[in-house]
């Protein structure tokens, strides 16, 4: 898995073999299992079942970073953030951002189209519970240290949703950039902004979940500060 994602040429090539891996067992048996079962109100559907590979043009200057996909989200649509609540959240503030061209994102082919953004997770396989474990995390790193590979000539922000992307940027950051941020590394919070003259601002945001948005934790307005500021950052008018 770690030479293939090596070997990955462009965006299309390293999507097709996120979407071909097979490399944690726990993951590959849930992701499965849920594609099989399937949820009442999607019975009549082909859930999608695999790994779900990143979101956006090859010249993005700003990427979203996730946890993973869900399980009815994107493991059953095949694209990520696509089809749940989290996403309609997350779509409605980019379409408000000017980042996106609609407001939602229910099926691969609703015609969705993103700009200036790129979107992919730190773990591409739907996890029990919606918690993939740190060594699931690393497993899957690289598929994430190509991704940013290929887009890094234009990359110029990452937006963090959550603690768990926040620590799956930092080794990132130095196998892509060979950068090591400095001891204790900063810690995760909505808002949070991390520099270095050498790679993208890291910008930290809460998740759009539901625990999240329901609560009130992060509402619209805190999500539209996020993508304003990283818009700023970037340089995307």
């Amino acid at each position: 898995m770690v030479a293939r994602a090596a070997r990955a040429t462009d965006l299309a090539d390293l999507d097709g073999a996120v979407s071909d891996c097979f490399a944690c067992p726990r993951l590959v048996s849930w992701r499965e299992e849920v594609a099989r079962t399937r949820r009442a109100a999607f019975r009549d559907q082909h859930y999608w079942g695999r790994p779900v590979p990143g979101l956006g043009p090859a010249d993005a200057r700003i990427a979203i970073l996730g946890l993973a996909p869900a399980a009815h989200g994107g493991n059953r649509t095949g694209r990520i953030f696509t089809g749940d609540r989290s996403g309609d959240v997350l779509f409605a503030a980019l379409h408000r951002a000017g980042l996106a061209n609609q407001p939602t994102s229910v099926a691969a082919d609703d015609g969705l189209t993103l700009r200036d953004t790129r979107i992919f997770a730190a773990v591409r396989c739907a996890p029990p519970d919606n918690k993939p474990t740190p060594a699931e995390r690393d497993t899957c790193a690289p598929w994430l240290h190509r991704e940013l590979t290929l887009i890094r000539p234009t990359l110029r922000v990452v937006v963090a949703l959550g603690a768990f992307a926040w620590a799956a940027w930092w080794p990132a950051l130095r196998a892509v950039y060979g950068v090591r941020p400095t001891s204790p590394r900063p810690a995760f919070g909505h808002g949070a902004h991390w520099s270095g003259t050498a790679a993208p601002d890291l910008l930290g945001c809460y998740h759009v979940s539901q625990q999240n948005t329901f609560t009130g934790r992060l509402t619209p307005e805190m999500l539209d500060d996020v993508f304003t500021r990283a818009k700023l950052l970037a340089g995307v008018d």
